[in-house]
């Protein structure tokens, strides 16, 4: 498969050698879906800890994940977001909490995570940020040079994420751990090659994360405090609060969504500036005026959730095309983001696209992304701090990219003074 001679036929979204390809490669391709009449139809992975589905649709036009988006009740998430196959519903919001729901318990569970979200409580750890990436950033100077994900670009949101959740440092390296195994696909590094043995390491890195967060939300109901697992387990909003479980699947959703994928735009950032020069001088040469746009422009650029799957609810039409009640699809946010009827020259990594209707956060509706907010905050702040105290800072060769289909992740990325 190259980009010269690629055709329909030869693409196969549900092979894992497909998402081992080079990146270029992977572009044409969705390229050339993008060009088809009709969403392409694909079969389901053999490699699952359930039996292959019927298939799913690829919807990869920016215009067909706006309206899936924007028509929950049309398309739902309650079927499963996160995960291609059908699992029972109680293992579907066990691993996404309020992402794989649908009215009306989506919107209960998002109302009260919304109200622990205050300004108040979301304006003290903003500030917090600031002093975390300082203290990051003294210790890159003190380096000089290492590995850019572990050393920067995870180090912040997994510590912001912890201590808004009240959870003690000796616990970050297994929120970290097992986060990387949640999201790990098929990546070597993470899990084995036997997919019965990847639903035990699943099952047991989710169980570990929920029982960290399960036993404090209990200590924190009868000893609250002023953190973000306090405001949860206490909140009663209209005579309904968080159970145990509830709480458990949220934190995972937290530390997935809020860690995982603000470290990929971080670590994505460092090295589309290394590859672009000229747009790190464009920043720096107006900072605060630039980062606004240089960070939504990272965003549609590293894409760094790839899809999210919908299933329709009944027969319906979207954009002219006829939908079976059942029918699966996957909102590829990914090729979204750089289809060329939206975006001019989508290849070109520009700091200064306006307007960029980019949905690296989602597309519109009830679930699109709560922490992004907090997302943009982090990915400023901590380019802030790199650039004015180590503005030579690099990256020092390619990036050892994550094995997913799922999340455009960057593992380890050499950087360097």
């Amino acid at each position: 498969m190259t980009a010269d001679t690629l055709g329909p036929a030869e693409i196969n979204l549900t092979d894992w050698d497909f998402w081992a390809r080079p990146l270029g490669e992977r572009h044409a391709a969705f390229a050339v879906l993008r060009q088809l009449p009709r969403p392409a139809f694909f079969e389901e992975s053999e490699f699952s800890i359930v039996p292959p589905g019927p298939g799913y649709y690829a919807l990869v036009k920016h215009a067909d994940v706006i309206e899936a988006s924007r028509r929950p009740a049309d398309f739902c998430s309650g079927r499963g977001a996160t995960n291609i196959e059908d699992m029972p519903a109680d293992l579907n919001e066990y691993f996404g909490s309020m992402i794989n729901m649908d009215d009306p318990r989506h919107a209960k569970i998002r109302r009260i995570v919304s109200r622990a979200f205050s300004p108040r409580m979301i304006q003290r750890f903003e500030d917090q940020v600031q002093s975390v990436a300082e203290q990051v950033v003294e210790e890159v100077l003190a380096k000089g040079s290492g590995d850019f994900v572990p050393d920067v670009a995870a180090r912040l949101p997994l510590k912001i994420i912890c201590d808004m959740m009240g959870i003690p440092e000796s616990s970050y390296a297994t929120v970290f751990d097992n986060t990387n195994i949640i999201l790990a696909g098929v990546d070597p590094e993470f899990v084995t090659g036997d997919a019965e043995q990847v639903a035990g390491q699943l099952l047991t890195a989710g169980q570990t994360l929920k029982d960290l967060v399960e036993e404090l939300g209990r200590h924190r109901r009868e000893h609250p405090t002023d953190d973000l697992t306090s405001a949860l387990v206490n909140a009663n909003i209209d005579g309904e609060s968080l159970t145990d479980q509830e709480l458990g699947s949220f934190f995972i959703l937290l530390v997935v969504a809020g860690n995982e994928t603000t470290r990929n735009a971080i670590a994505h950032g460092l090295k589309l500036f290394t590859l672009n020069p000229g747009q790190k001088d464009l920043l720096l040469a107006d900072f605060e005026t630039r980062i606004p746009g240089a960070v939504e422009e990272i965003v549609r650029y590293a894409s760094p959730v790839i899809w999210m799957r919908r299933t329709a609810t009944r027969d319906t039409e979207l954009n002219g095309h006829e939908f079976k009640a059942g029918d699966k699809m996957l909102l590829y946010y990914w090729s979204a983001n750089r289809d060329e009827t939206v975006f001019e020259n989508p290849e070109v990594f520009d700091i200064t696209r306006d307007p960029n209707p980019h949905v690296g956060f989602g597309g519109p509706g009830p679930h699109f992304c709560l922490g992004s907010h907090l997302a943009r905050r982090e990915i400023s702040v901590m380019f802030r701090e790199l650039f004015k105290r180590a503005p030579g800072i690099r990256s020092a060769g390619p990036p050892d990219r994550l094995l997913s289909s799922f999340i455009n992740g960057i593992k380890h990325l050499p950087y360097e003074l």
